[in-house]
């Protein structure tokens, strides 16, 4: 039977993305579970696998174009017989959400055709129940204003959720929002190029991601940023005096690697800063496991792969997986299950330079520690000054949890095991 076979579901919050290989054509005889597609979303790289397999009759994109979900990939022929195909199903299903979506892109609500949808109701019984019957239109919404879009109700058939079902429900929370200052402002640029050439770049799918989960990041925590000098004149002559040997392993002993470690045996000591809040349900999850991210800097834009259980690692542990995990983030391949999890947040720009900075959370974490380059100072100690390697730290934190105080102790807890690493064997 022919069809034409849509990009499916690729993870939570992933609706789009760009095309950046086809390693198939037209002709060709697919094996199910084959990948057809590699698509780069605003998370990672992800190969779209051809579940039922048969022979590809036509190509309907290209490289370079960006797809949503549901849009048609190809056509094919499946080698099964009888009755209609999954694909052609699943192609109907998709309609109100792209008709969702050219209300979304236009400004513009229009009517959903449902038709198509009562038509595939035998299909109905294939869908998990944990599903959420929603667009990609509405679940794009739904995140873009914070709702949890499973607490919404559903006018389309069979409870589908359209856009205007999100809109009707943040009503409420955009009143709320806005009286309280937490609405972002829109504001509507002047012509530059009135006043000299200028050019125009669109945004790449990583940095739009960016820069609306650190928009919302901003708008949701009370960030406060402490910051301290730490002597780490010792530790870099342990580290140097160390080196050879995390070399041996294949790795690369770092100063992020060292702080990594230490922030994980911190947040065991301090577990208010290895949690998360939920303020709907005015709840503090605590969590038992200590998942750390790595802020990468890629060409694409930045990226947080997370390291799992990092407690239970040695310190050359940590520094082959930072090797790693940073590898594959710089060269697209870090897949979407190495970019959840995390508990906490290590952004190191010392390699580049300056002295503070003040980063922002990644949400739902509650912190996120900064590491500036360090740089040689004098240091008055036993009644003289003395040169000594200073480290800048930056610690933001979610004041709605932690408390100035709580920060100050956990700042000084890693500044003692920095300045004595020996004091974490005790």
């Amino acid at each position: 039977m022919a069809g034409k076979f849509v990009l499916p579901e690729l993870g939570e919050g992933v609706e789009q993305g760009d095309i950046v290989s086809i390693p198939v054509a037209a002709g060709d005889i697919v094996e199910p579970g084959q990948t057809v597609i590699e698509l780069e979303t605003d998370k990672a790289t992800v190969e779209v696998p051809f579940e039922p397999g048969g022979k590809i009759t036509e190509l309907l994109v290209k490289v370079g174009d960006n797809v949503k979900i549901g849009a048609p990939l190809f056509s094919y022929e499946s080698a099964e017989a009888g009755g209609p195909s999954k694909k052609e199903g699943e192609e109907k299903a998709i309609a109100p959400a792209q008709d969702e979506a050219a209300a979304d892109e236009s400004g513009e609500a229009k009517d959903v055709v449902e038709k198509p949808v009562e038509a595939a109701a035998p299909e109905a019984a294939d869908v998990p129940p944990a599903s959420i019957p929603a667009g990609p239109a509405a679940r794009r919404l739904a995140r873009e204003k914070g709702l949890d879009i499973s607490e919404i109700e559903g006018s389309g058939a069979r409870g589908r959720i359209t856009v205007e079902d999100v809109k009707a429900y943040s009503a409420p929370a955009a009143v709320a929002s806005q009286s309280a200052g937490a609405a972002p402002v829109k504001v509507k640029m002047p012509d530059f190029s009135k006043f000299g050439e200028t050019t125009i770049e669109q945004f790449t799918n990583v940095r739009r991601a960016t820069a609306r989960h650190l928009s919302m990041s901003w708008n949701t925590a009370p960030h406060v940023t402490q910051h301290i000098l730490v002597n780490v004149t010792g530790l870099e002559a342990w580290r140097k005096q160390n080196a050879r040997k995390v070399e041996k392993a294949g790795g690369k002993l770092t100063v992020t690697a060292i702080i990594v470690k230490v922030v994980a045996q911190a947040l065991k000591a301090f577990p208010n800063f290895n949690a998360s809040i939920d303020m709907e349900k005015e709840e503090v999850i605590l969590k038992h496991y200590v998942n750390i991210g790595i802020a990468v800097d890629t060409p694409r834009g930045l990226l947080v792969p997370v390291m799992k259980d990092v407690d239970k690692k040695s310190i050359t542990a940590i520094s082959l997986e930072i090797g790693e995990i940073s590898g594959r983030a710089r060269n697209s391949k870090t897949g979407l299950d190495e970019l959840a999890g995390g508990c906490f947040t290590v952004t190191n720009l010392g390699g580049i330079g300056g002295h503070f900075f003040t980063p922002i959370i990644n949400h739902p974490e509650v912190a996120i520690l900064g590491v500036s380059r360090s740089r040689i100072e004098p240091v008055f100690q036993d009644g003289e000054f003395a040169a000594a390697e200073m480290l800048p730290l930056s610690l933001s934190y979610d004041h709605r949890l932690i408390d100035g105080a709580d920060a100050a102790r956990f700042m000084k807890w890693i500044s003692d095991a920095l300045e004595n690493p020996m004091s974490m064997l005790l």
